[in-house]
C-alpha cells in the first residue's frame, strides 16, 4: 500500500468519526458482536496461519491468541455501555450550584501496531478496546506473520467498512508512511528499539502512545520455593511459544543454596513436558524466521549447557535450552533473549538480588516463587515492574480484571478490560453551572467580605 493510499484510508476515517457513528454505544457492541461471530467462524483458518508463521498447535493458539481476543470481547460487551456512561463527581461548594461529571469520549483515528510474536492476540485485542471505546482503526500487523496477517485481513474486511476499521499490511516503508501521518492515539506493541523511533515520530504531532515493550523479565526462587511446581510453572512459562513471548521468564535468579536441586527439577520437567526428542514433538512451536533464529544461537554458550542446545536450520528450531553458572556479564545477558534459552544465576541474599535487578531497567514483569510471605511483600513493593506473579508465571496477562503493561523500558501504558477502555477514551472533565444562582464574590471589584468567604470555601 503507498502513501496515498495509506492518506486516503486516514482521511475516510477521520471524516467517518466526526459524523458522530461510533459515539453511539449500540453501534459499538454491534460491531463487536460482528467480530466475535466472524472469529468463531474462522476459528480454524486463524489456527492454521498461527501455525504456519510460529508452528504453534491447535490447542496453544486458542489458548493463546483466539480464546484470549474471545474472551476481551466478551468482557466489552458486558461491560462497555456502563464503562462509556458520564461519572457524576462531587462539586466543591465554592461551585455551587453545578453538576461536575467526567465524560469518556474515544480519541478518534487510532494506530495499532502489533508484533509478530502473537500475531491475533496482539493485533485484535487492541482493536476490540478501541472499538468499544467509539474509535475508528488502522491496524498494521507485522510483515514477519504474512499468514495471520492474511487471516487478520479478511476477518476485518468482512467485518468493517475501511472507513471504521483497516488494515495496512507491508515492512518498514508501510510503517514509516503511517507513523508520517497525524493520528490521534497510537497503540504500539514491540521491540525497545522500535518503541524509541514510534515514540520519536509520535512527538511531532504531540500523539499519546502506549508503547507495550519488553525486557529481561526475571523469575526469582527463594529457599523456601516449592521447587518441583516452580519448575514445572517456569518450564511452562519459558518455553510457551518456543521463548517468543514478551513476558516469559527471561532468566531465573535463585539462591545459590537450592540451585542445584532447581536444575534437578527444570531438566525432569522439560523432559516430562517437551519428550526427549523435542523437534518430534507436533507441539513445539519454531523461531519466526532466520535473522532471529541466528540471533538466538549466537546466545548459547556450549560450555554451560546443560540441556538441549540443539537446533534444526532448515525448520528454525531450537531445543529447549538451559544454561548454568551464567553471570550477568555474559552475552545471553546483554539483551531480551526471546527465545527457549533459560539462564540460571544466583544470589547470597534476597536482598542483594532486590538491589541487583533495581540497578537494571525495569523489566515487563517479574516472577518470584517463595512459601515466604514478607519475601514476596519485599519483592513486590522494592523491585520495579510491570507486572507479575508470585508462584507462576505468565498468566497476569490473562485475566481482563486487571491492566497489562509496563513501565520505563519496558513501556508506558496499559489495556485489558477496563484499563483497555480507558486507554482510548478521553476523560473530559465538565461542569454544568446552573443558571439560577451566580455567587459575585469571584467578579472585581473585590470586597472585604469576599476575602472572607474565599477563605471559607477553599480550605
Amino acid at each position: 500500500m503507498n502513501k496515498t493510499q495509506i492518506k486516503e484510508i486516514i482521511s475516510r476515517q477521520r471524516t467517518f468519526f466526526y459524523t458522530g457513528a461510533t459515539l453511539d454505544i449500540s453501534f459499538r457492541l454491534d460491531a463487536l458482536r460482528r467480530l466475535k461471530t466472524c472469529i468463531q467462524v474462522h476459528k480454524e483458518d486463524i489456527s492454521r496461519a498461527v501455525q504456519a508463521d510460529l508452528g504453534k498447535s491447535a490447542f496453544e493458539s486458542y489458548m493463546c491468541e483466539t480464546g484470549l481476543v474471545l474472551n476481551e470481547i466478551t468482557y466489552m460487551l458486558r461491560h462497555a455501555k456502563s464503562l462509556s456512561k458520564e461519572k457524576t463527581v462531587r462539586t466543591p461548594l465554592s461551585q455551587f450550584h453545578s453538576r461536575s461529571y467526567k465524560k469518556p469520549s474515544p480519541y478518534g483515528v487510532v494506530l495499532l501496531m502489533s508484533p509478530w510474536n502473537y500475531p491475533f492476540l496482539l493485533t485484535m485485542e487492541p482493536l476490540v478496546d478501541a472499538l468499544a471505546a467509539g474509535n475508528t482503526a488502522v491496524i498494521k500487523p507485522s510483515a514477519y506473520s504474512p499468514h495471520t496477517s492474511q487471516i487478520v485481513s479478511r476477518i476485518i474486511e468482512e467485518c468493517f467498512p475501511p472507513e471504521y476499521a483497516a488494515v495496512v499490511t507491508g515492512g518498514r516503508e508501510e510503517n514509516t508512511c503511517l507513523l508520517e501521518e497525524h493520528f490521534d492515539y497510537i497503540f504500539f506493541t514491540g521491540s525497545q528499539a522500535v518503541g524509541r523511533e514510534v515514540m520519536k515520530k509520535a512527538s511531532d504531532n504531540l500523539t499519546p502512545i502506549t508503547l507495550e515493550l519488553g525486557g529481561k523479565s526475571p523469575c526469582i526462587v527463594d529457599k523456601t520455593a516449592d521447587l518441583q511446581l516452580a519448575a514445572r510453572r517456569i518450564i511452562f512459562g519459558k518455553f510457551l511459544n518456543c521463548g517468543q513471548t514478551c513476558v516469559a521468564p527471561d532468566y531465573i535468579f535463585c539462591d545459590a543454596d537450592i540451585k542445584d536441586a532447581l536444575l534437578a527439577e527444570l531438566k525432569k520437567q522439560a523432559l516430562t513436558q517437551f519428550g526427549n526428542v523435542p523437534f518430534a514433538n507436533p507441539d513445539y512451536g519454531k523461531i519466526i524466521n532466520q535473522k532471529h533464529f541466528d540471533r538466538i544461537l549466537g546466545l548459547i554458550d556450549p560450555s554451560k549447557v546443560v540441556l538441549g542446545g540443539n537446533s534444526l536450520p532448515d525448520s528454525l528450531k531450537i531445543e529447549p535450552t538451559i544454561m548454568n553458572s551464567v553471570s550477568f556479564e555474559d552475552p545471553v545477558m546483554q539483551q531480551e533473549i526471546f527465545g527457549p534459552v533459560l539462564p540460571i544465576l544466583t544470589y547470597q541474599s534476597l536482598d542483594d538480588a532486590i538491589k541487583k535487578l533495581n540497578s537494571m531497567p525495569h523489566p515487563l514483569a517479574l516472577y518470584l516463587f517463595t512459601k515466604n510471605k514478607e519475601n514476596a511483600r519485599k519483592v513486590t513493593s522494592r523491585c520495579g515492574f510491570g507486572g507479575g506473579c508470585i508462584n507462576d508465571t505468565v498468566i497476569h496477562l490473562a485475566t481482563t480484571e486487571m491492566g497489562f503493561g509496563g513501565f520505563g523500558e519496558s513501556g508506558m501504558g496499559s489495556y485489558h478490560g477496563r484499563e483497555g477502555f480507558c486507554t482510548f477514551s478521553h476523560s473530559k472533565s465538565i461542569v454544568d453551572k446552573k443558571l439560577w444562582l451566580d455567587l459575585p464574590m469571584r467578579y472585581q471589584p473585590y470586597k472585604r467580605i469576599h476575602d472572607k468567604l474565599i477563605h471559607l470555601f477553599l480550605r
